[in-house]
């Protein structure tokens, strides 16, 4: 069914009709519930902050009573990607989404500075997070408001001498930095 149908059969509801099929799809579909449980008690902060330790328990996952080792961690980007897809989806504010963004950067350059990686993937992953991120604030406007996070991160990759800092600096460069 094309845009243009659906907005044909939805005018031929009625008020009540339209409601009873809100209500359904509400009670039907979870992506729905989510979209209306988010809409009328948005809770971004609460909401960034449960993102964030879930995004940290996977460079620093948290030990668990009664077991004798700390797990190992298990450093997926997709986690996070997950969650900013989740972020951009709902309409969450540009500013938390950029956050969260710049945030999975960091606290994958904290795990870094004291572990050695020798995956070179990890690398190239965190890359490309960086370019997704620079991309969003530039196409949101908002890239004054993260340059110092951006001029940090670089820092950090600079400091703990990461194979790929000219793929990162080439970036910086793009945005005359």
């Amino acid at each position: 069914m094309s845009k243009r149908d659906l907005k044909k059969y939805l005018t031929e509801l009625s008020k009540e009709q339209l409601e009873e099929q809100l209500i359904e799809l509400y009670e039907k579909f979870s992506p729905v519930k989510v979209y209306y449980d988010f809409v009328f008690n948005p809770k971004e902060d609460k909401l960034l902050q449960e993102s964030k330790v879930k995004i940290s328990h996977e460079y620093f996952p948290v030990k668990k009573p009664n077991t004798k080792r700390r797990p190992k961690a298990k450093m997926r980007r997709s986690v996070a990607q997950k969650i900013i897809k989740h972020f951009i989806m709902l309409g969450v504010d540009p500013f938390i989404i950029a956050d969260l963004m710049f945030y999975n950067i960091e606290i994958a350059q904290t795990y870094s500075s004291n572990n050695l990686i020798k995956q070179e993937l990890f690398y190239k992953s965190i890359f490309s997070s960086f370019e997704q991120a620079v991309n969003f604030v530039i196409s949101n406007g908002i890239l004054t408001e993260f340059k110092a996070r951006i001029k940090g991160i670089h820092q950090e990759i600079l400091q703990q001498k990461w194979k790929n800092k000219y793929d990162f600096e080439a970036i910086l460069d793009k945005i005359d930095f």
